[in-house]
Parts: structure tokens; C-alpha cells; sequence
């Protein structure tokens, strides 16, 4: 079963305030250019595959017998560098901006097929499964968490990804989502 996580940045989920609509356009470019790169890079050293990017998102996914735990482990490596890394980039490079990145990652697993459609030299490949539906859905809940999970990738995780720095405490809550 892969595990995709879709990793949304800035403007999408990025209310306060939101970038498109309030900031100039090389600014927003800017984020958004310094953002994917950061994310694609970590998704690509916890072993995920980079399979769409679509905006202010980028989609990966993460296969084999750790993929749950590979995919969470990128997903608190994104916040750390958004909170560690580009936010104060942002407050040293424009020291007068307010604006601060605010993102979510949402991660689910479940069989999925990718299938391309479109129309002749105007194609792409959807991701059909519930895992890519959930994972979007989950990126739009609250920006206070960084990273939100299914039960489902919960249960397969390594012990290592569900207790912060060898601790015995659990860094989950435990939540009901009531739209899904």
C-alpha cells in the first residue's frame, strides 16, 4: 500500500494573511519557489517520490516497509523547516513584512492507481484512491498542526515516529474528523 502525502504550502491553506491576495506577485513566486524546493528536497531524502506539483503544493509518495514512517518523518522535517528555516529567511531578507508561512501536511494510505487522462498533448496522471483524496482534504484542516494523519497511518508507523525524541510520551492527539 503506498502512502502518498500531499504536502500543500502557503496560499492554500496560508490564511493570515493569504499570500496571493495580499502580497505582490514576485513575493508570492518567492515563497513559493523557496518552499517547494525545500519540501522536495526533504521528500526526496526520506525516500519519497515526487509526483506532482500543482501550485503552492507538491505531492510525493512514499512506498516500502517503512513508508508510513518515512512519510511522517518528512512531514515534521517540512514544519521544522518552515518554522527554523524560512520564516526567519523571510523576517531577514524583508525585515517590514509581517508574513509568516503557515502549512499543513496531510497523510493517508491506501491502494491507489495513478491513470492518465486529458485530452491529446493536454494530459496529466490523476491519483485515484481514497489516500490521495484524504491527504488533500486533510492539508485544509487547522494550520495549528503542521501535520495531520490518518488512524490508518498511525497504526503502521514505527514506534520511532510516534513518540518525540525517545520519549515514552505520544506526539499525537488523537481527533474525530467529522467530515470524513
Amino acid at each position: 500500500m503506498p502512502i502518498i502525502a500531499r504536502c500543500p504550502a502557503l496560499s492554500q491553506i496560508c490564511y493570515y494573511p493569504s499570500l496571493v491576495d495580499n502580497q505582490k506577485w514576485h513575493f508570492a513566486a518567492e515563497i513559493y519557489q523557496s518552499y517547494l524546493y525545500c519540501a522536495g528536497k526533504l521528500i526526496r531524502n526520506e525516500g519519497g517520490t515526487i509526483v506532482a506539483y500543482d501550485g503552492d503544493r507538491v505531492m510525493a509518495v512514499f512506498v516500502g516497509d517503512s513508508q508510513s514512517t518515512n512519510a511522517v518523518r518528512c512531514a515534521l522535517r517540512i514544519n521544522h523547516a518552515v518554522k527554523n528555516i524560512i520564516n526567519p529567511a523571510i523576517e531577514n531578507q524583508y525585515p517590514g513584512s509581517t508574513y509568516q508561512v503557515r502549512q499543513v501536511v496531510g497523510i493517508d494510505t491506501s491502494k491507489i492507481r495513478a491513470v492518465r487522462t486529458g485530452v491529446r498533448g493536454g494530459n496529466d496522471i490523476v491519483w485515484v484512491g481514497r489516500a490521495a483524496n484524504h491527504a488533500a482534504k486533510l492539508t485544509e484542516l487547522n494550520s495549528e498542526f503542521g501535520t495531520w494523519i490518518t488512524g490508518e497511518v498511525f497504526d503502521i508507523m514505527n514506534k520511532s515516529a510516534k513518540y518525540s525524541n525517545g520519549e515514552e510520551k505520544l506526539m499525537w492527539k488523537e481527533w474525530k474528523w467529522s467530515q470524513m
